[in-house]
């Protein structure tokens, strides 16, 4: 985790809840195979302090399948297959921005220009989609997207799907700006994700925010 968020989240870490949470996060890894890899739990937080953060991709858990989650929200390791909303967020970005197709589902390349990759839940039992919901890793990523709301820098924060939108409360919307749509899964993208625009839309308001726009781009 970046020095800077280390700092912040500090007394977030010693509050009873969080307490809970990491007790119950460290039996399951004991007991369970739980994703992703335990040295990658916080890995959204280790590319940009929070004064850098340029965009929040809000994801909901991690993938819960071998070898899939790195970390970082709709993410996947080089090597590994592309998944089916992942797959529909590259069509979007080359219908939106002309980018060639990219070949790996690894998204660094975007975490690193200050695109926080952040999941609502930050673990998951291998298998089981939502398995570590309301442990409390809700309170703490809600305390994470408070945090990034009263930065200074404006932020877009990307809301897809109506788990992601329920958190635009906790978004100063007067200082930030908002992108929301139906989730880039197969089951809804094509109800008004594709066509959206959330890429070229980003980095125009970036510009005029006087903000470097994101090479979303990946080789």
């Amino acid at each position: 985790m970046h020095p800077a968020w280390q700092e912040i989240l500090r007394e977030e870490k010693e509050k009873e809840y969080f307490q809970r949470l990491w007790d119950f996060v460290k039996t399951a890894y004991h007991e369970t195979t739980v994703y992703p890899p335990k040295e990658r739990i916080f890995h959204a937080f280790d590319a940009v302090a929070p004064e850098d953060v340029r965009c929040v991709i809000l994801g909901q858990d991690p993938y819960h399948g071998p070898n899939q989650a790195n970390g970082l929200s709709f993410s996947v390791n080089d090597g590994i297959a592309i998944p089916p909303s992942l797959r529909n967020m590259y069509k979007e970005l080359v219908s939106d921005l002309g980018c060639p197709t990219p070949t790996t589902g690894n998204l660094e390349a975007w975490s690193k220009q200050g695109v926080f990759l952040l999941n609502t839940s930050l673990t998951v039992e291998a298998g089981k989609a939502g398995s570590h919901a309301k442990k409390g890793w809700e309170f703490f990523t809600d305390r994470v997207i408070e945090v990034l709301g009263k930065q200074d820098q404006p932020i877009v924060f990307i809301l897809w799907g109506n788990h992601a939108k329920s958190k635009k409360s906790l978004i100063d919307t007067t200082r930030h700006l908002v992108l929301e749509s139906v989730h880039p899964s197969p089951l809804s993208a094509s109800r008004g994700f594709f066509g959206s625009q959330p890429y070229s839309q980003t980095n125009d308001w970036l510009t005029q925010q006087g903000r470097a726009p994101i090479d979303w781009c990946i080789s």
